[in-house]
């Protein structure tokens, strides 16, 4: 691991976690239950059939006792969470290298580790970036890799957020694959539960204005991302993702109107959720193996 030596940086000097190794069963519910959530006819898929892209988000779950959540809903301890003051955590974004997809309805194994821990300055001060390193493997054969970065902060800041929502006006796009979006407290509340998300930006309204500062409820980085997969899923279900990158650039909010949209080249396509007031909250790239 890679570290600094001011600021942040001695509070990981030493902090050195070791590998996890978890199992679990990748059973049809999780599947039938975000399908559900994201308004498909049907589960997109049933036991024996490959996991769409990032779906695994759905296992693996961590469910903490209740008295070892902070008050912001987030765990006040975990293995690779960092030894810092006043800990502050945001989804940053991720890349993941698809070999073959993992099954539904077969048990998998995720090994994670921490592959890299630095400490940069940001416009609203010193931040701490860790990137969390997991292989998925079923039957003993290395399915998907994936890296997520996380971001770290001690202490709360003031970030660039609307002063209110416009929940009427309408995102565009001129390019050839467009989802609309319209995610709603409902909504936001209903993958926190799905993928076992306690974090009160996304469900708890007076905590998110009051506390976080907030225009309102935040809509969960990862549910972006899945949303603007639900492109290449749906336009070219026959192509399999070999890798895929994304970024999560600017928060969403409950009530917003989005538009996931798309610009497929024949090896993959860029992919991004726009509002009328961000072109870019979120972008991936995507490339067919």
């Amino acid at each position: 691991m890679q570290s600094t030596h001011s600021g942040l940086g001695p509070y990981v000097e030493s902090w050195s976690p070791g590998a996890v190794t978890e199992d679990d069963v990748l059973s049809p519910g999780p599947v039938a239950a975000l399908s559900a959530l994201l308004d498909r006819p049907g589960a997109v898929a049933a036991a024996g059939d490959p996991l769409p892209p990032l779906w695994h988000w759905l296992y693996f779950l961590q469910w903490p006792a209740q008295r070892d959540l902070g008050p912001d809903g987030h765990p006040q301890h975990g293995h690779f969470l960092p030894p810092i003051p006043d800990r502050q955590r945001m989804f940053a974004g991720g890349r993941c290298d698809i070999s073959s997809p993992l099954r539904i309805g077969e048990r998998a194994q995720r090994i994670s580790s921490v592959s890299t821990v630095t400490t940069k300055q940001g416009s609203t001060g010193e931040l701490l970036f860790v990137t969390v390193r997991s292989e998925y493997l079923q039957r003993g054969t290395t399915c998907l890799v994936e890296e997520q970065d996380i971001v770290y902060r001690s202490g709360r800041s003031a970030g660039r957020h609307p002063a209110g929502l416009d929940t009427s006006a309408q995102p565009g796009s001129d390019e050839a694959w467009q989802l609309p979006a319209h995610p709603d407290p409902t909504l936001l509340f209903r993958f926190s539960a799905v993928t076992a998300n306690a974090h009160r930006i996304h469900y708890d309204m007076p905590y998110a204005t009051g506390e976080e500062g907030y225009p309102g409820l935040v809509v969960h980085g990862p549910l972006l991302v899945l949303t603007m997969l639900e492109l290449v899923r749906r336009d070219v279900p026959s192509r399999p993702v070999g890798s895929l990158s994304y970024r999560l650039r600017r928060p969403a909010f409950a009530g917003e109107r989005l538009l996931a949209s798309g610009t497929p080249d024949g090896h993959g396509a860029a992919l991004r959720i726009a509002s009328h007031r961000e072109e870019r909250h979120a972008t991936a790239e995507v490339t067919f193996a």
